[in-house]
């Protein structure tokens, strides 16, 4: 006896799968999530939800548990720039907290969420097979590496400056009402308030090297974190910049880091994700799964501008040091870039 295909299968039960598992079980559609790690899954990130973000979020219904913060501090050579955000709050969030309340949500609106993994992918006109399972849509949202990217052969060369991200969580109160980011000659400190007791950091780097020896690159943040000690194991991601030749391949659509990713600078990764998602399943349920395509491209271009302009700009080590002296220089310049990544991504809906 055949088994009924299923309306949407979703490869990858990170945030970006499960809000679009989300939207499409409460828009009606039969789904599944397939991730093969157990439990809350947890990565390498800076935690920080900007405040469009977190609007996305509670929109969803969700409410995880975490720590308010005002805005963005850019720190180095001892001095400091602050831009408070103007549409509220952002707020910071383990990643395994966020995670729990999603999957939760997810199963409450009807997705079931299978512990397995998605090889072998086929398509034809009528529906998308995976291991043999069969599903009228697939969206890949099984991160920077995606195999479902791989399988249909959308991968993109790797970049040429690769940039790797590592992360630890420390166990002291929160002594800034911001994210700060604190500017080496090599390497950047996201350090995010997760809870009244416990700040995440988080290392953008682009040679390798231990989390330790990065952190003494910056001795104003490790004097800060002098006698805290480590909550968590330290984790790796990376490199970080990778590319899709097209976020749709007939049934399959890519959705979050799978769908191509530039990097974590600007903050933008779960805002995006999240807007990805709705914009994903609109076009399944409407019949254009095409029209997706397009929609990245708007809901994704302030993203890619800005930061590959700022990635680019941050390369020199003279530009890196002249960064906070130019935003302590010109605070309505530093604001008005921080308030727009903290804007919904598309302009909200």
């Amino acid at each position: 006896m055949s088994v009924r295909p299923v309306d949407l299968l979703v490869a990858g039960g990170g945030p970006a799968g499960l809000v679009t598992a989300l939207h499409a079980a409460r828009a009606g559609l039969d789904v599944e999530v397939w991730e093969p790690r157990p439990g809350a899954v947890d990565k390498a990130c800076g935690e920080g939800l900007m405040p469009g973000a977190l609007a996305g979020l509670l929109a969803l219904g969700v409410d995880p548990a975490g720590h308010p913060f005002r805005g963005i501090r850019y720190v180095g050579a001892g001095r400091s720039a602050d831009a408070d955000f103007r549409l509220g709050p952002g707020r910071g969030i383990r990643r395994i907290t966020l995670h729990r309340a999603l999957r939760e949500a997810a199963v409450a609106a009807g997705a079931r969420i299978e512990e397995r993994a998605v090889g072998e992918v086929r398509q034809d006109d009528a529906g998308v097979t995976a291991d043999g399972r069969r599903a009228r849509h697939l969206v890949g949202a099984d991160g920077l590496h995606s195999p479902v990217r791989r399988a249909l052969g959308l991968d993109v060369a790797a970049a040429r400056h690769p940039r790797f991200g590592l992360r630890r969580h420390f166990r002291t109160a929160p002594w800034s009402p911001y994210v700060e980011v604190h500017w080496g000659s090599e390497v950047e400190a996201y350090v995010t308030p997760v809870a009244g007791d416990l700040v995440g950091v988080a290392l953008l780097v682009s040679t390798k090297g231990s989390f330790d020896s990065r952190l003494r690159a910056l001795p104003g943040l490790e004097e800060l974190l002098s006698g805290s000690e480590p909550a968590t194991d330290v984790r790796g991601a990376g490199p970080l910049r990778r590319g899709a030749r097209r976020r749709v391949a007939g049934r399959v659509l890519l959705v979050g880091d799978a769908a191509g990713y530039v990097d974590a600078l600007t903050g933008e990764g779960l805002a995006l994700a999240f807007a990805q998602a709705d914009a994903a399943v609109r076009a399944i349920v409407d019949g254009e799964p095409q029209r997706y395509e397009r929609e990245w491209a708007r809901l994704t271009r302030r993203y890619r501008l800005l930061t590959a302009a700022l990635l680019a700009g941050t390369r020199p080590r003279v530009a890196r040091r002249a960064l906070v002296p130019a935003s302590r220089l010109l605070p309505p310049l530093f604001g008005g870039a921080v308030n727009a990544l903290a804007r919904p991504v598309g302009g909200g809906r």
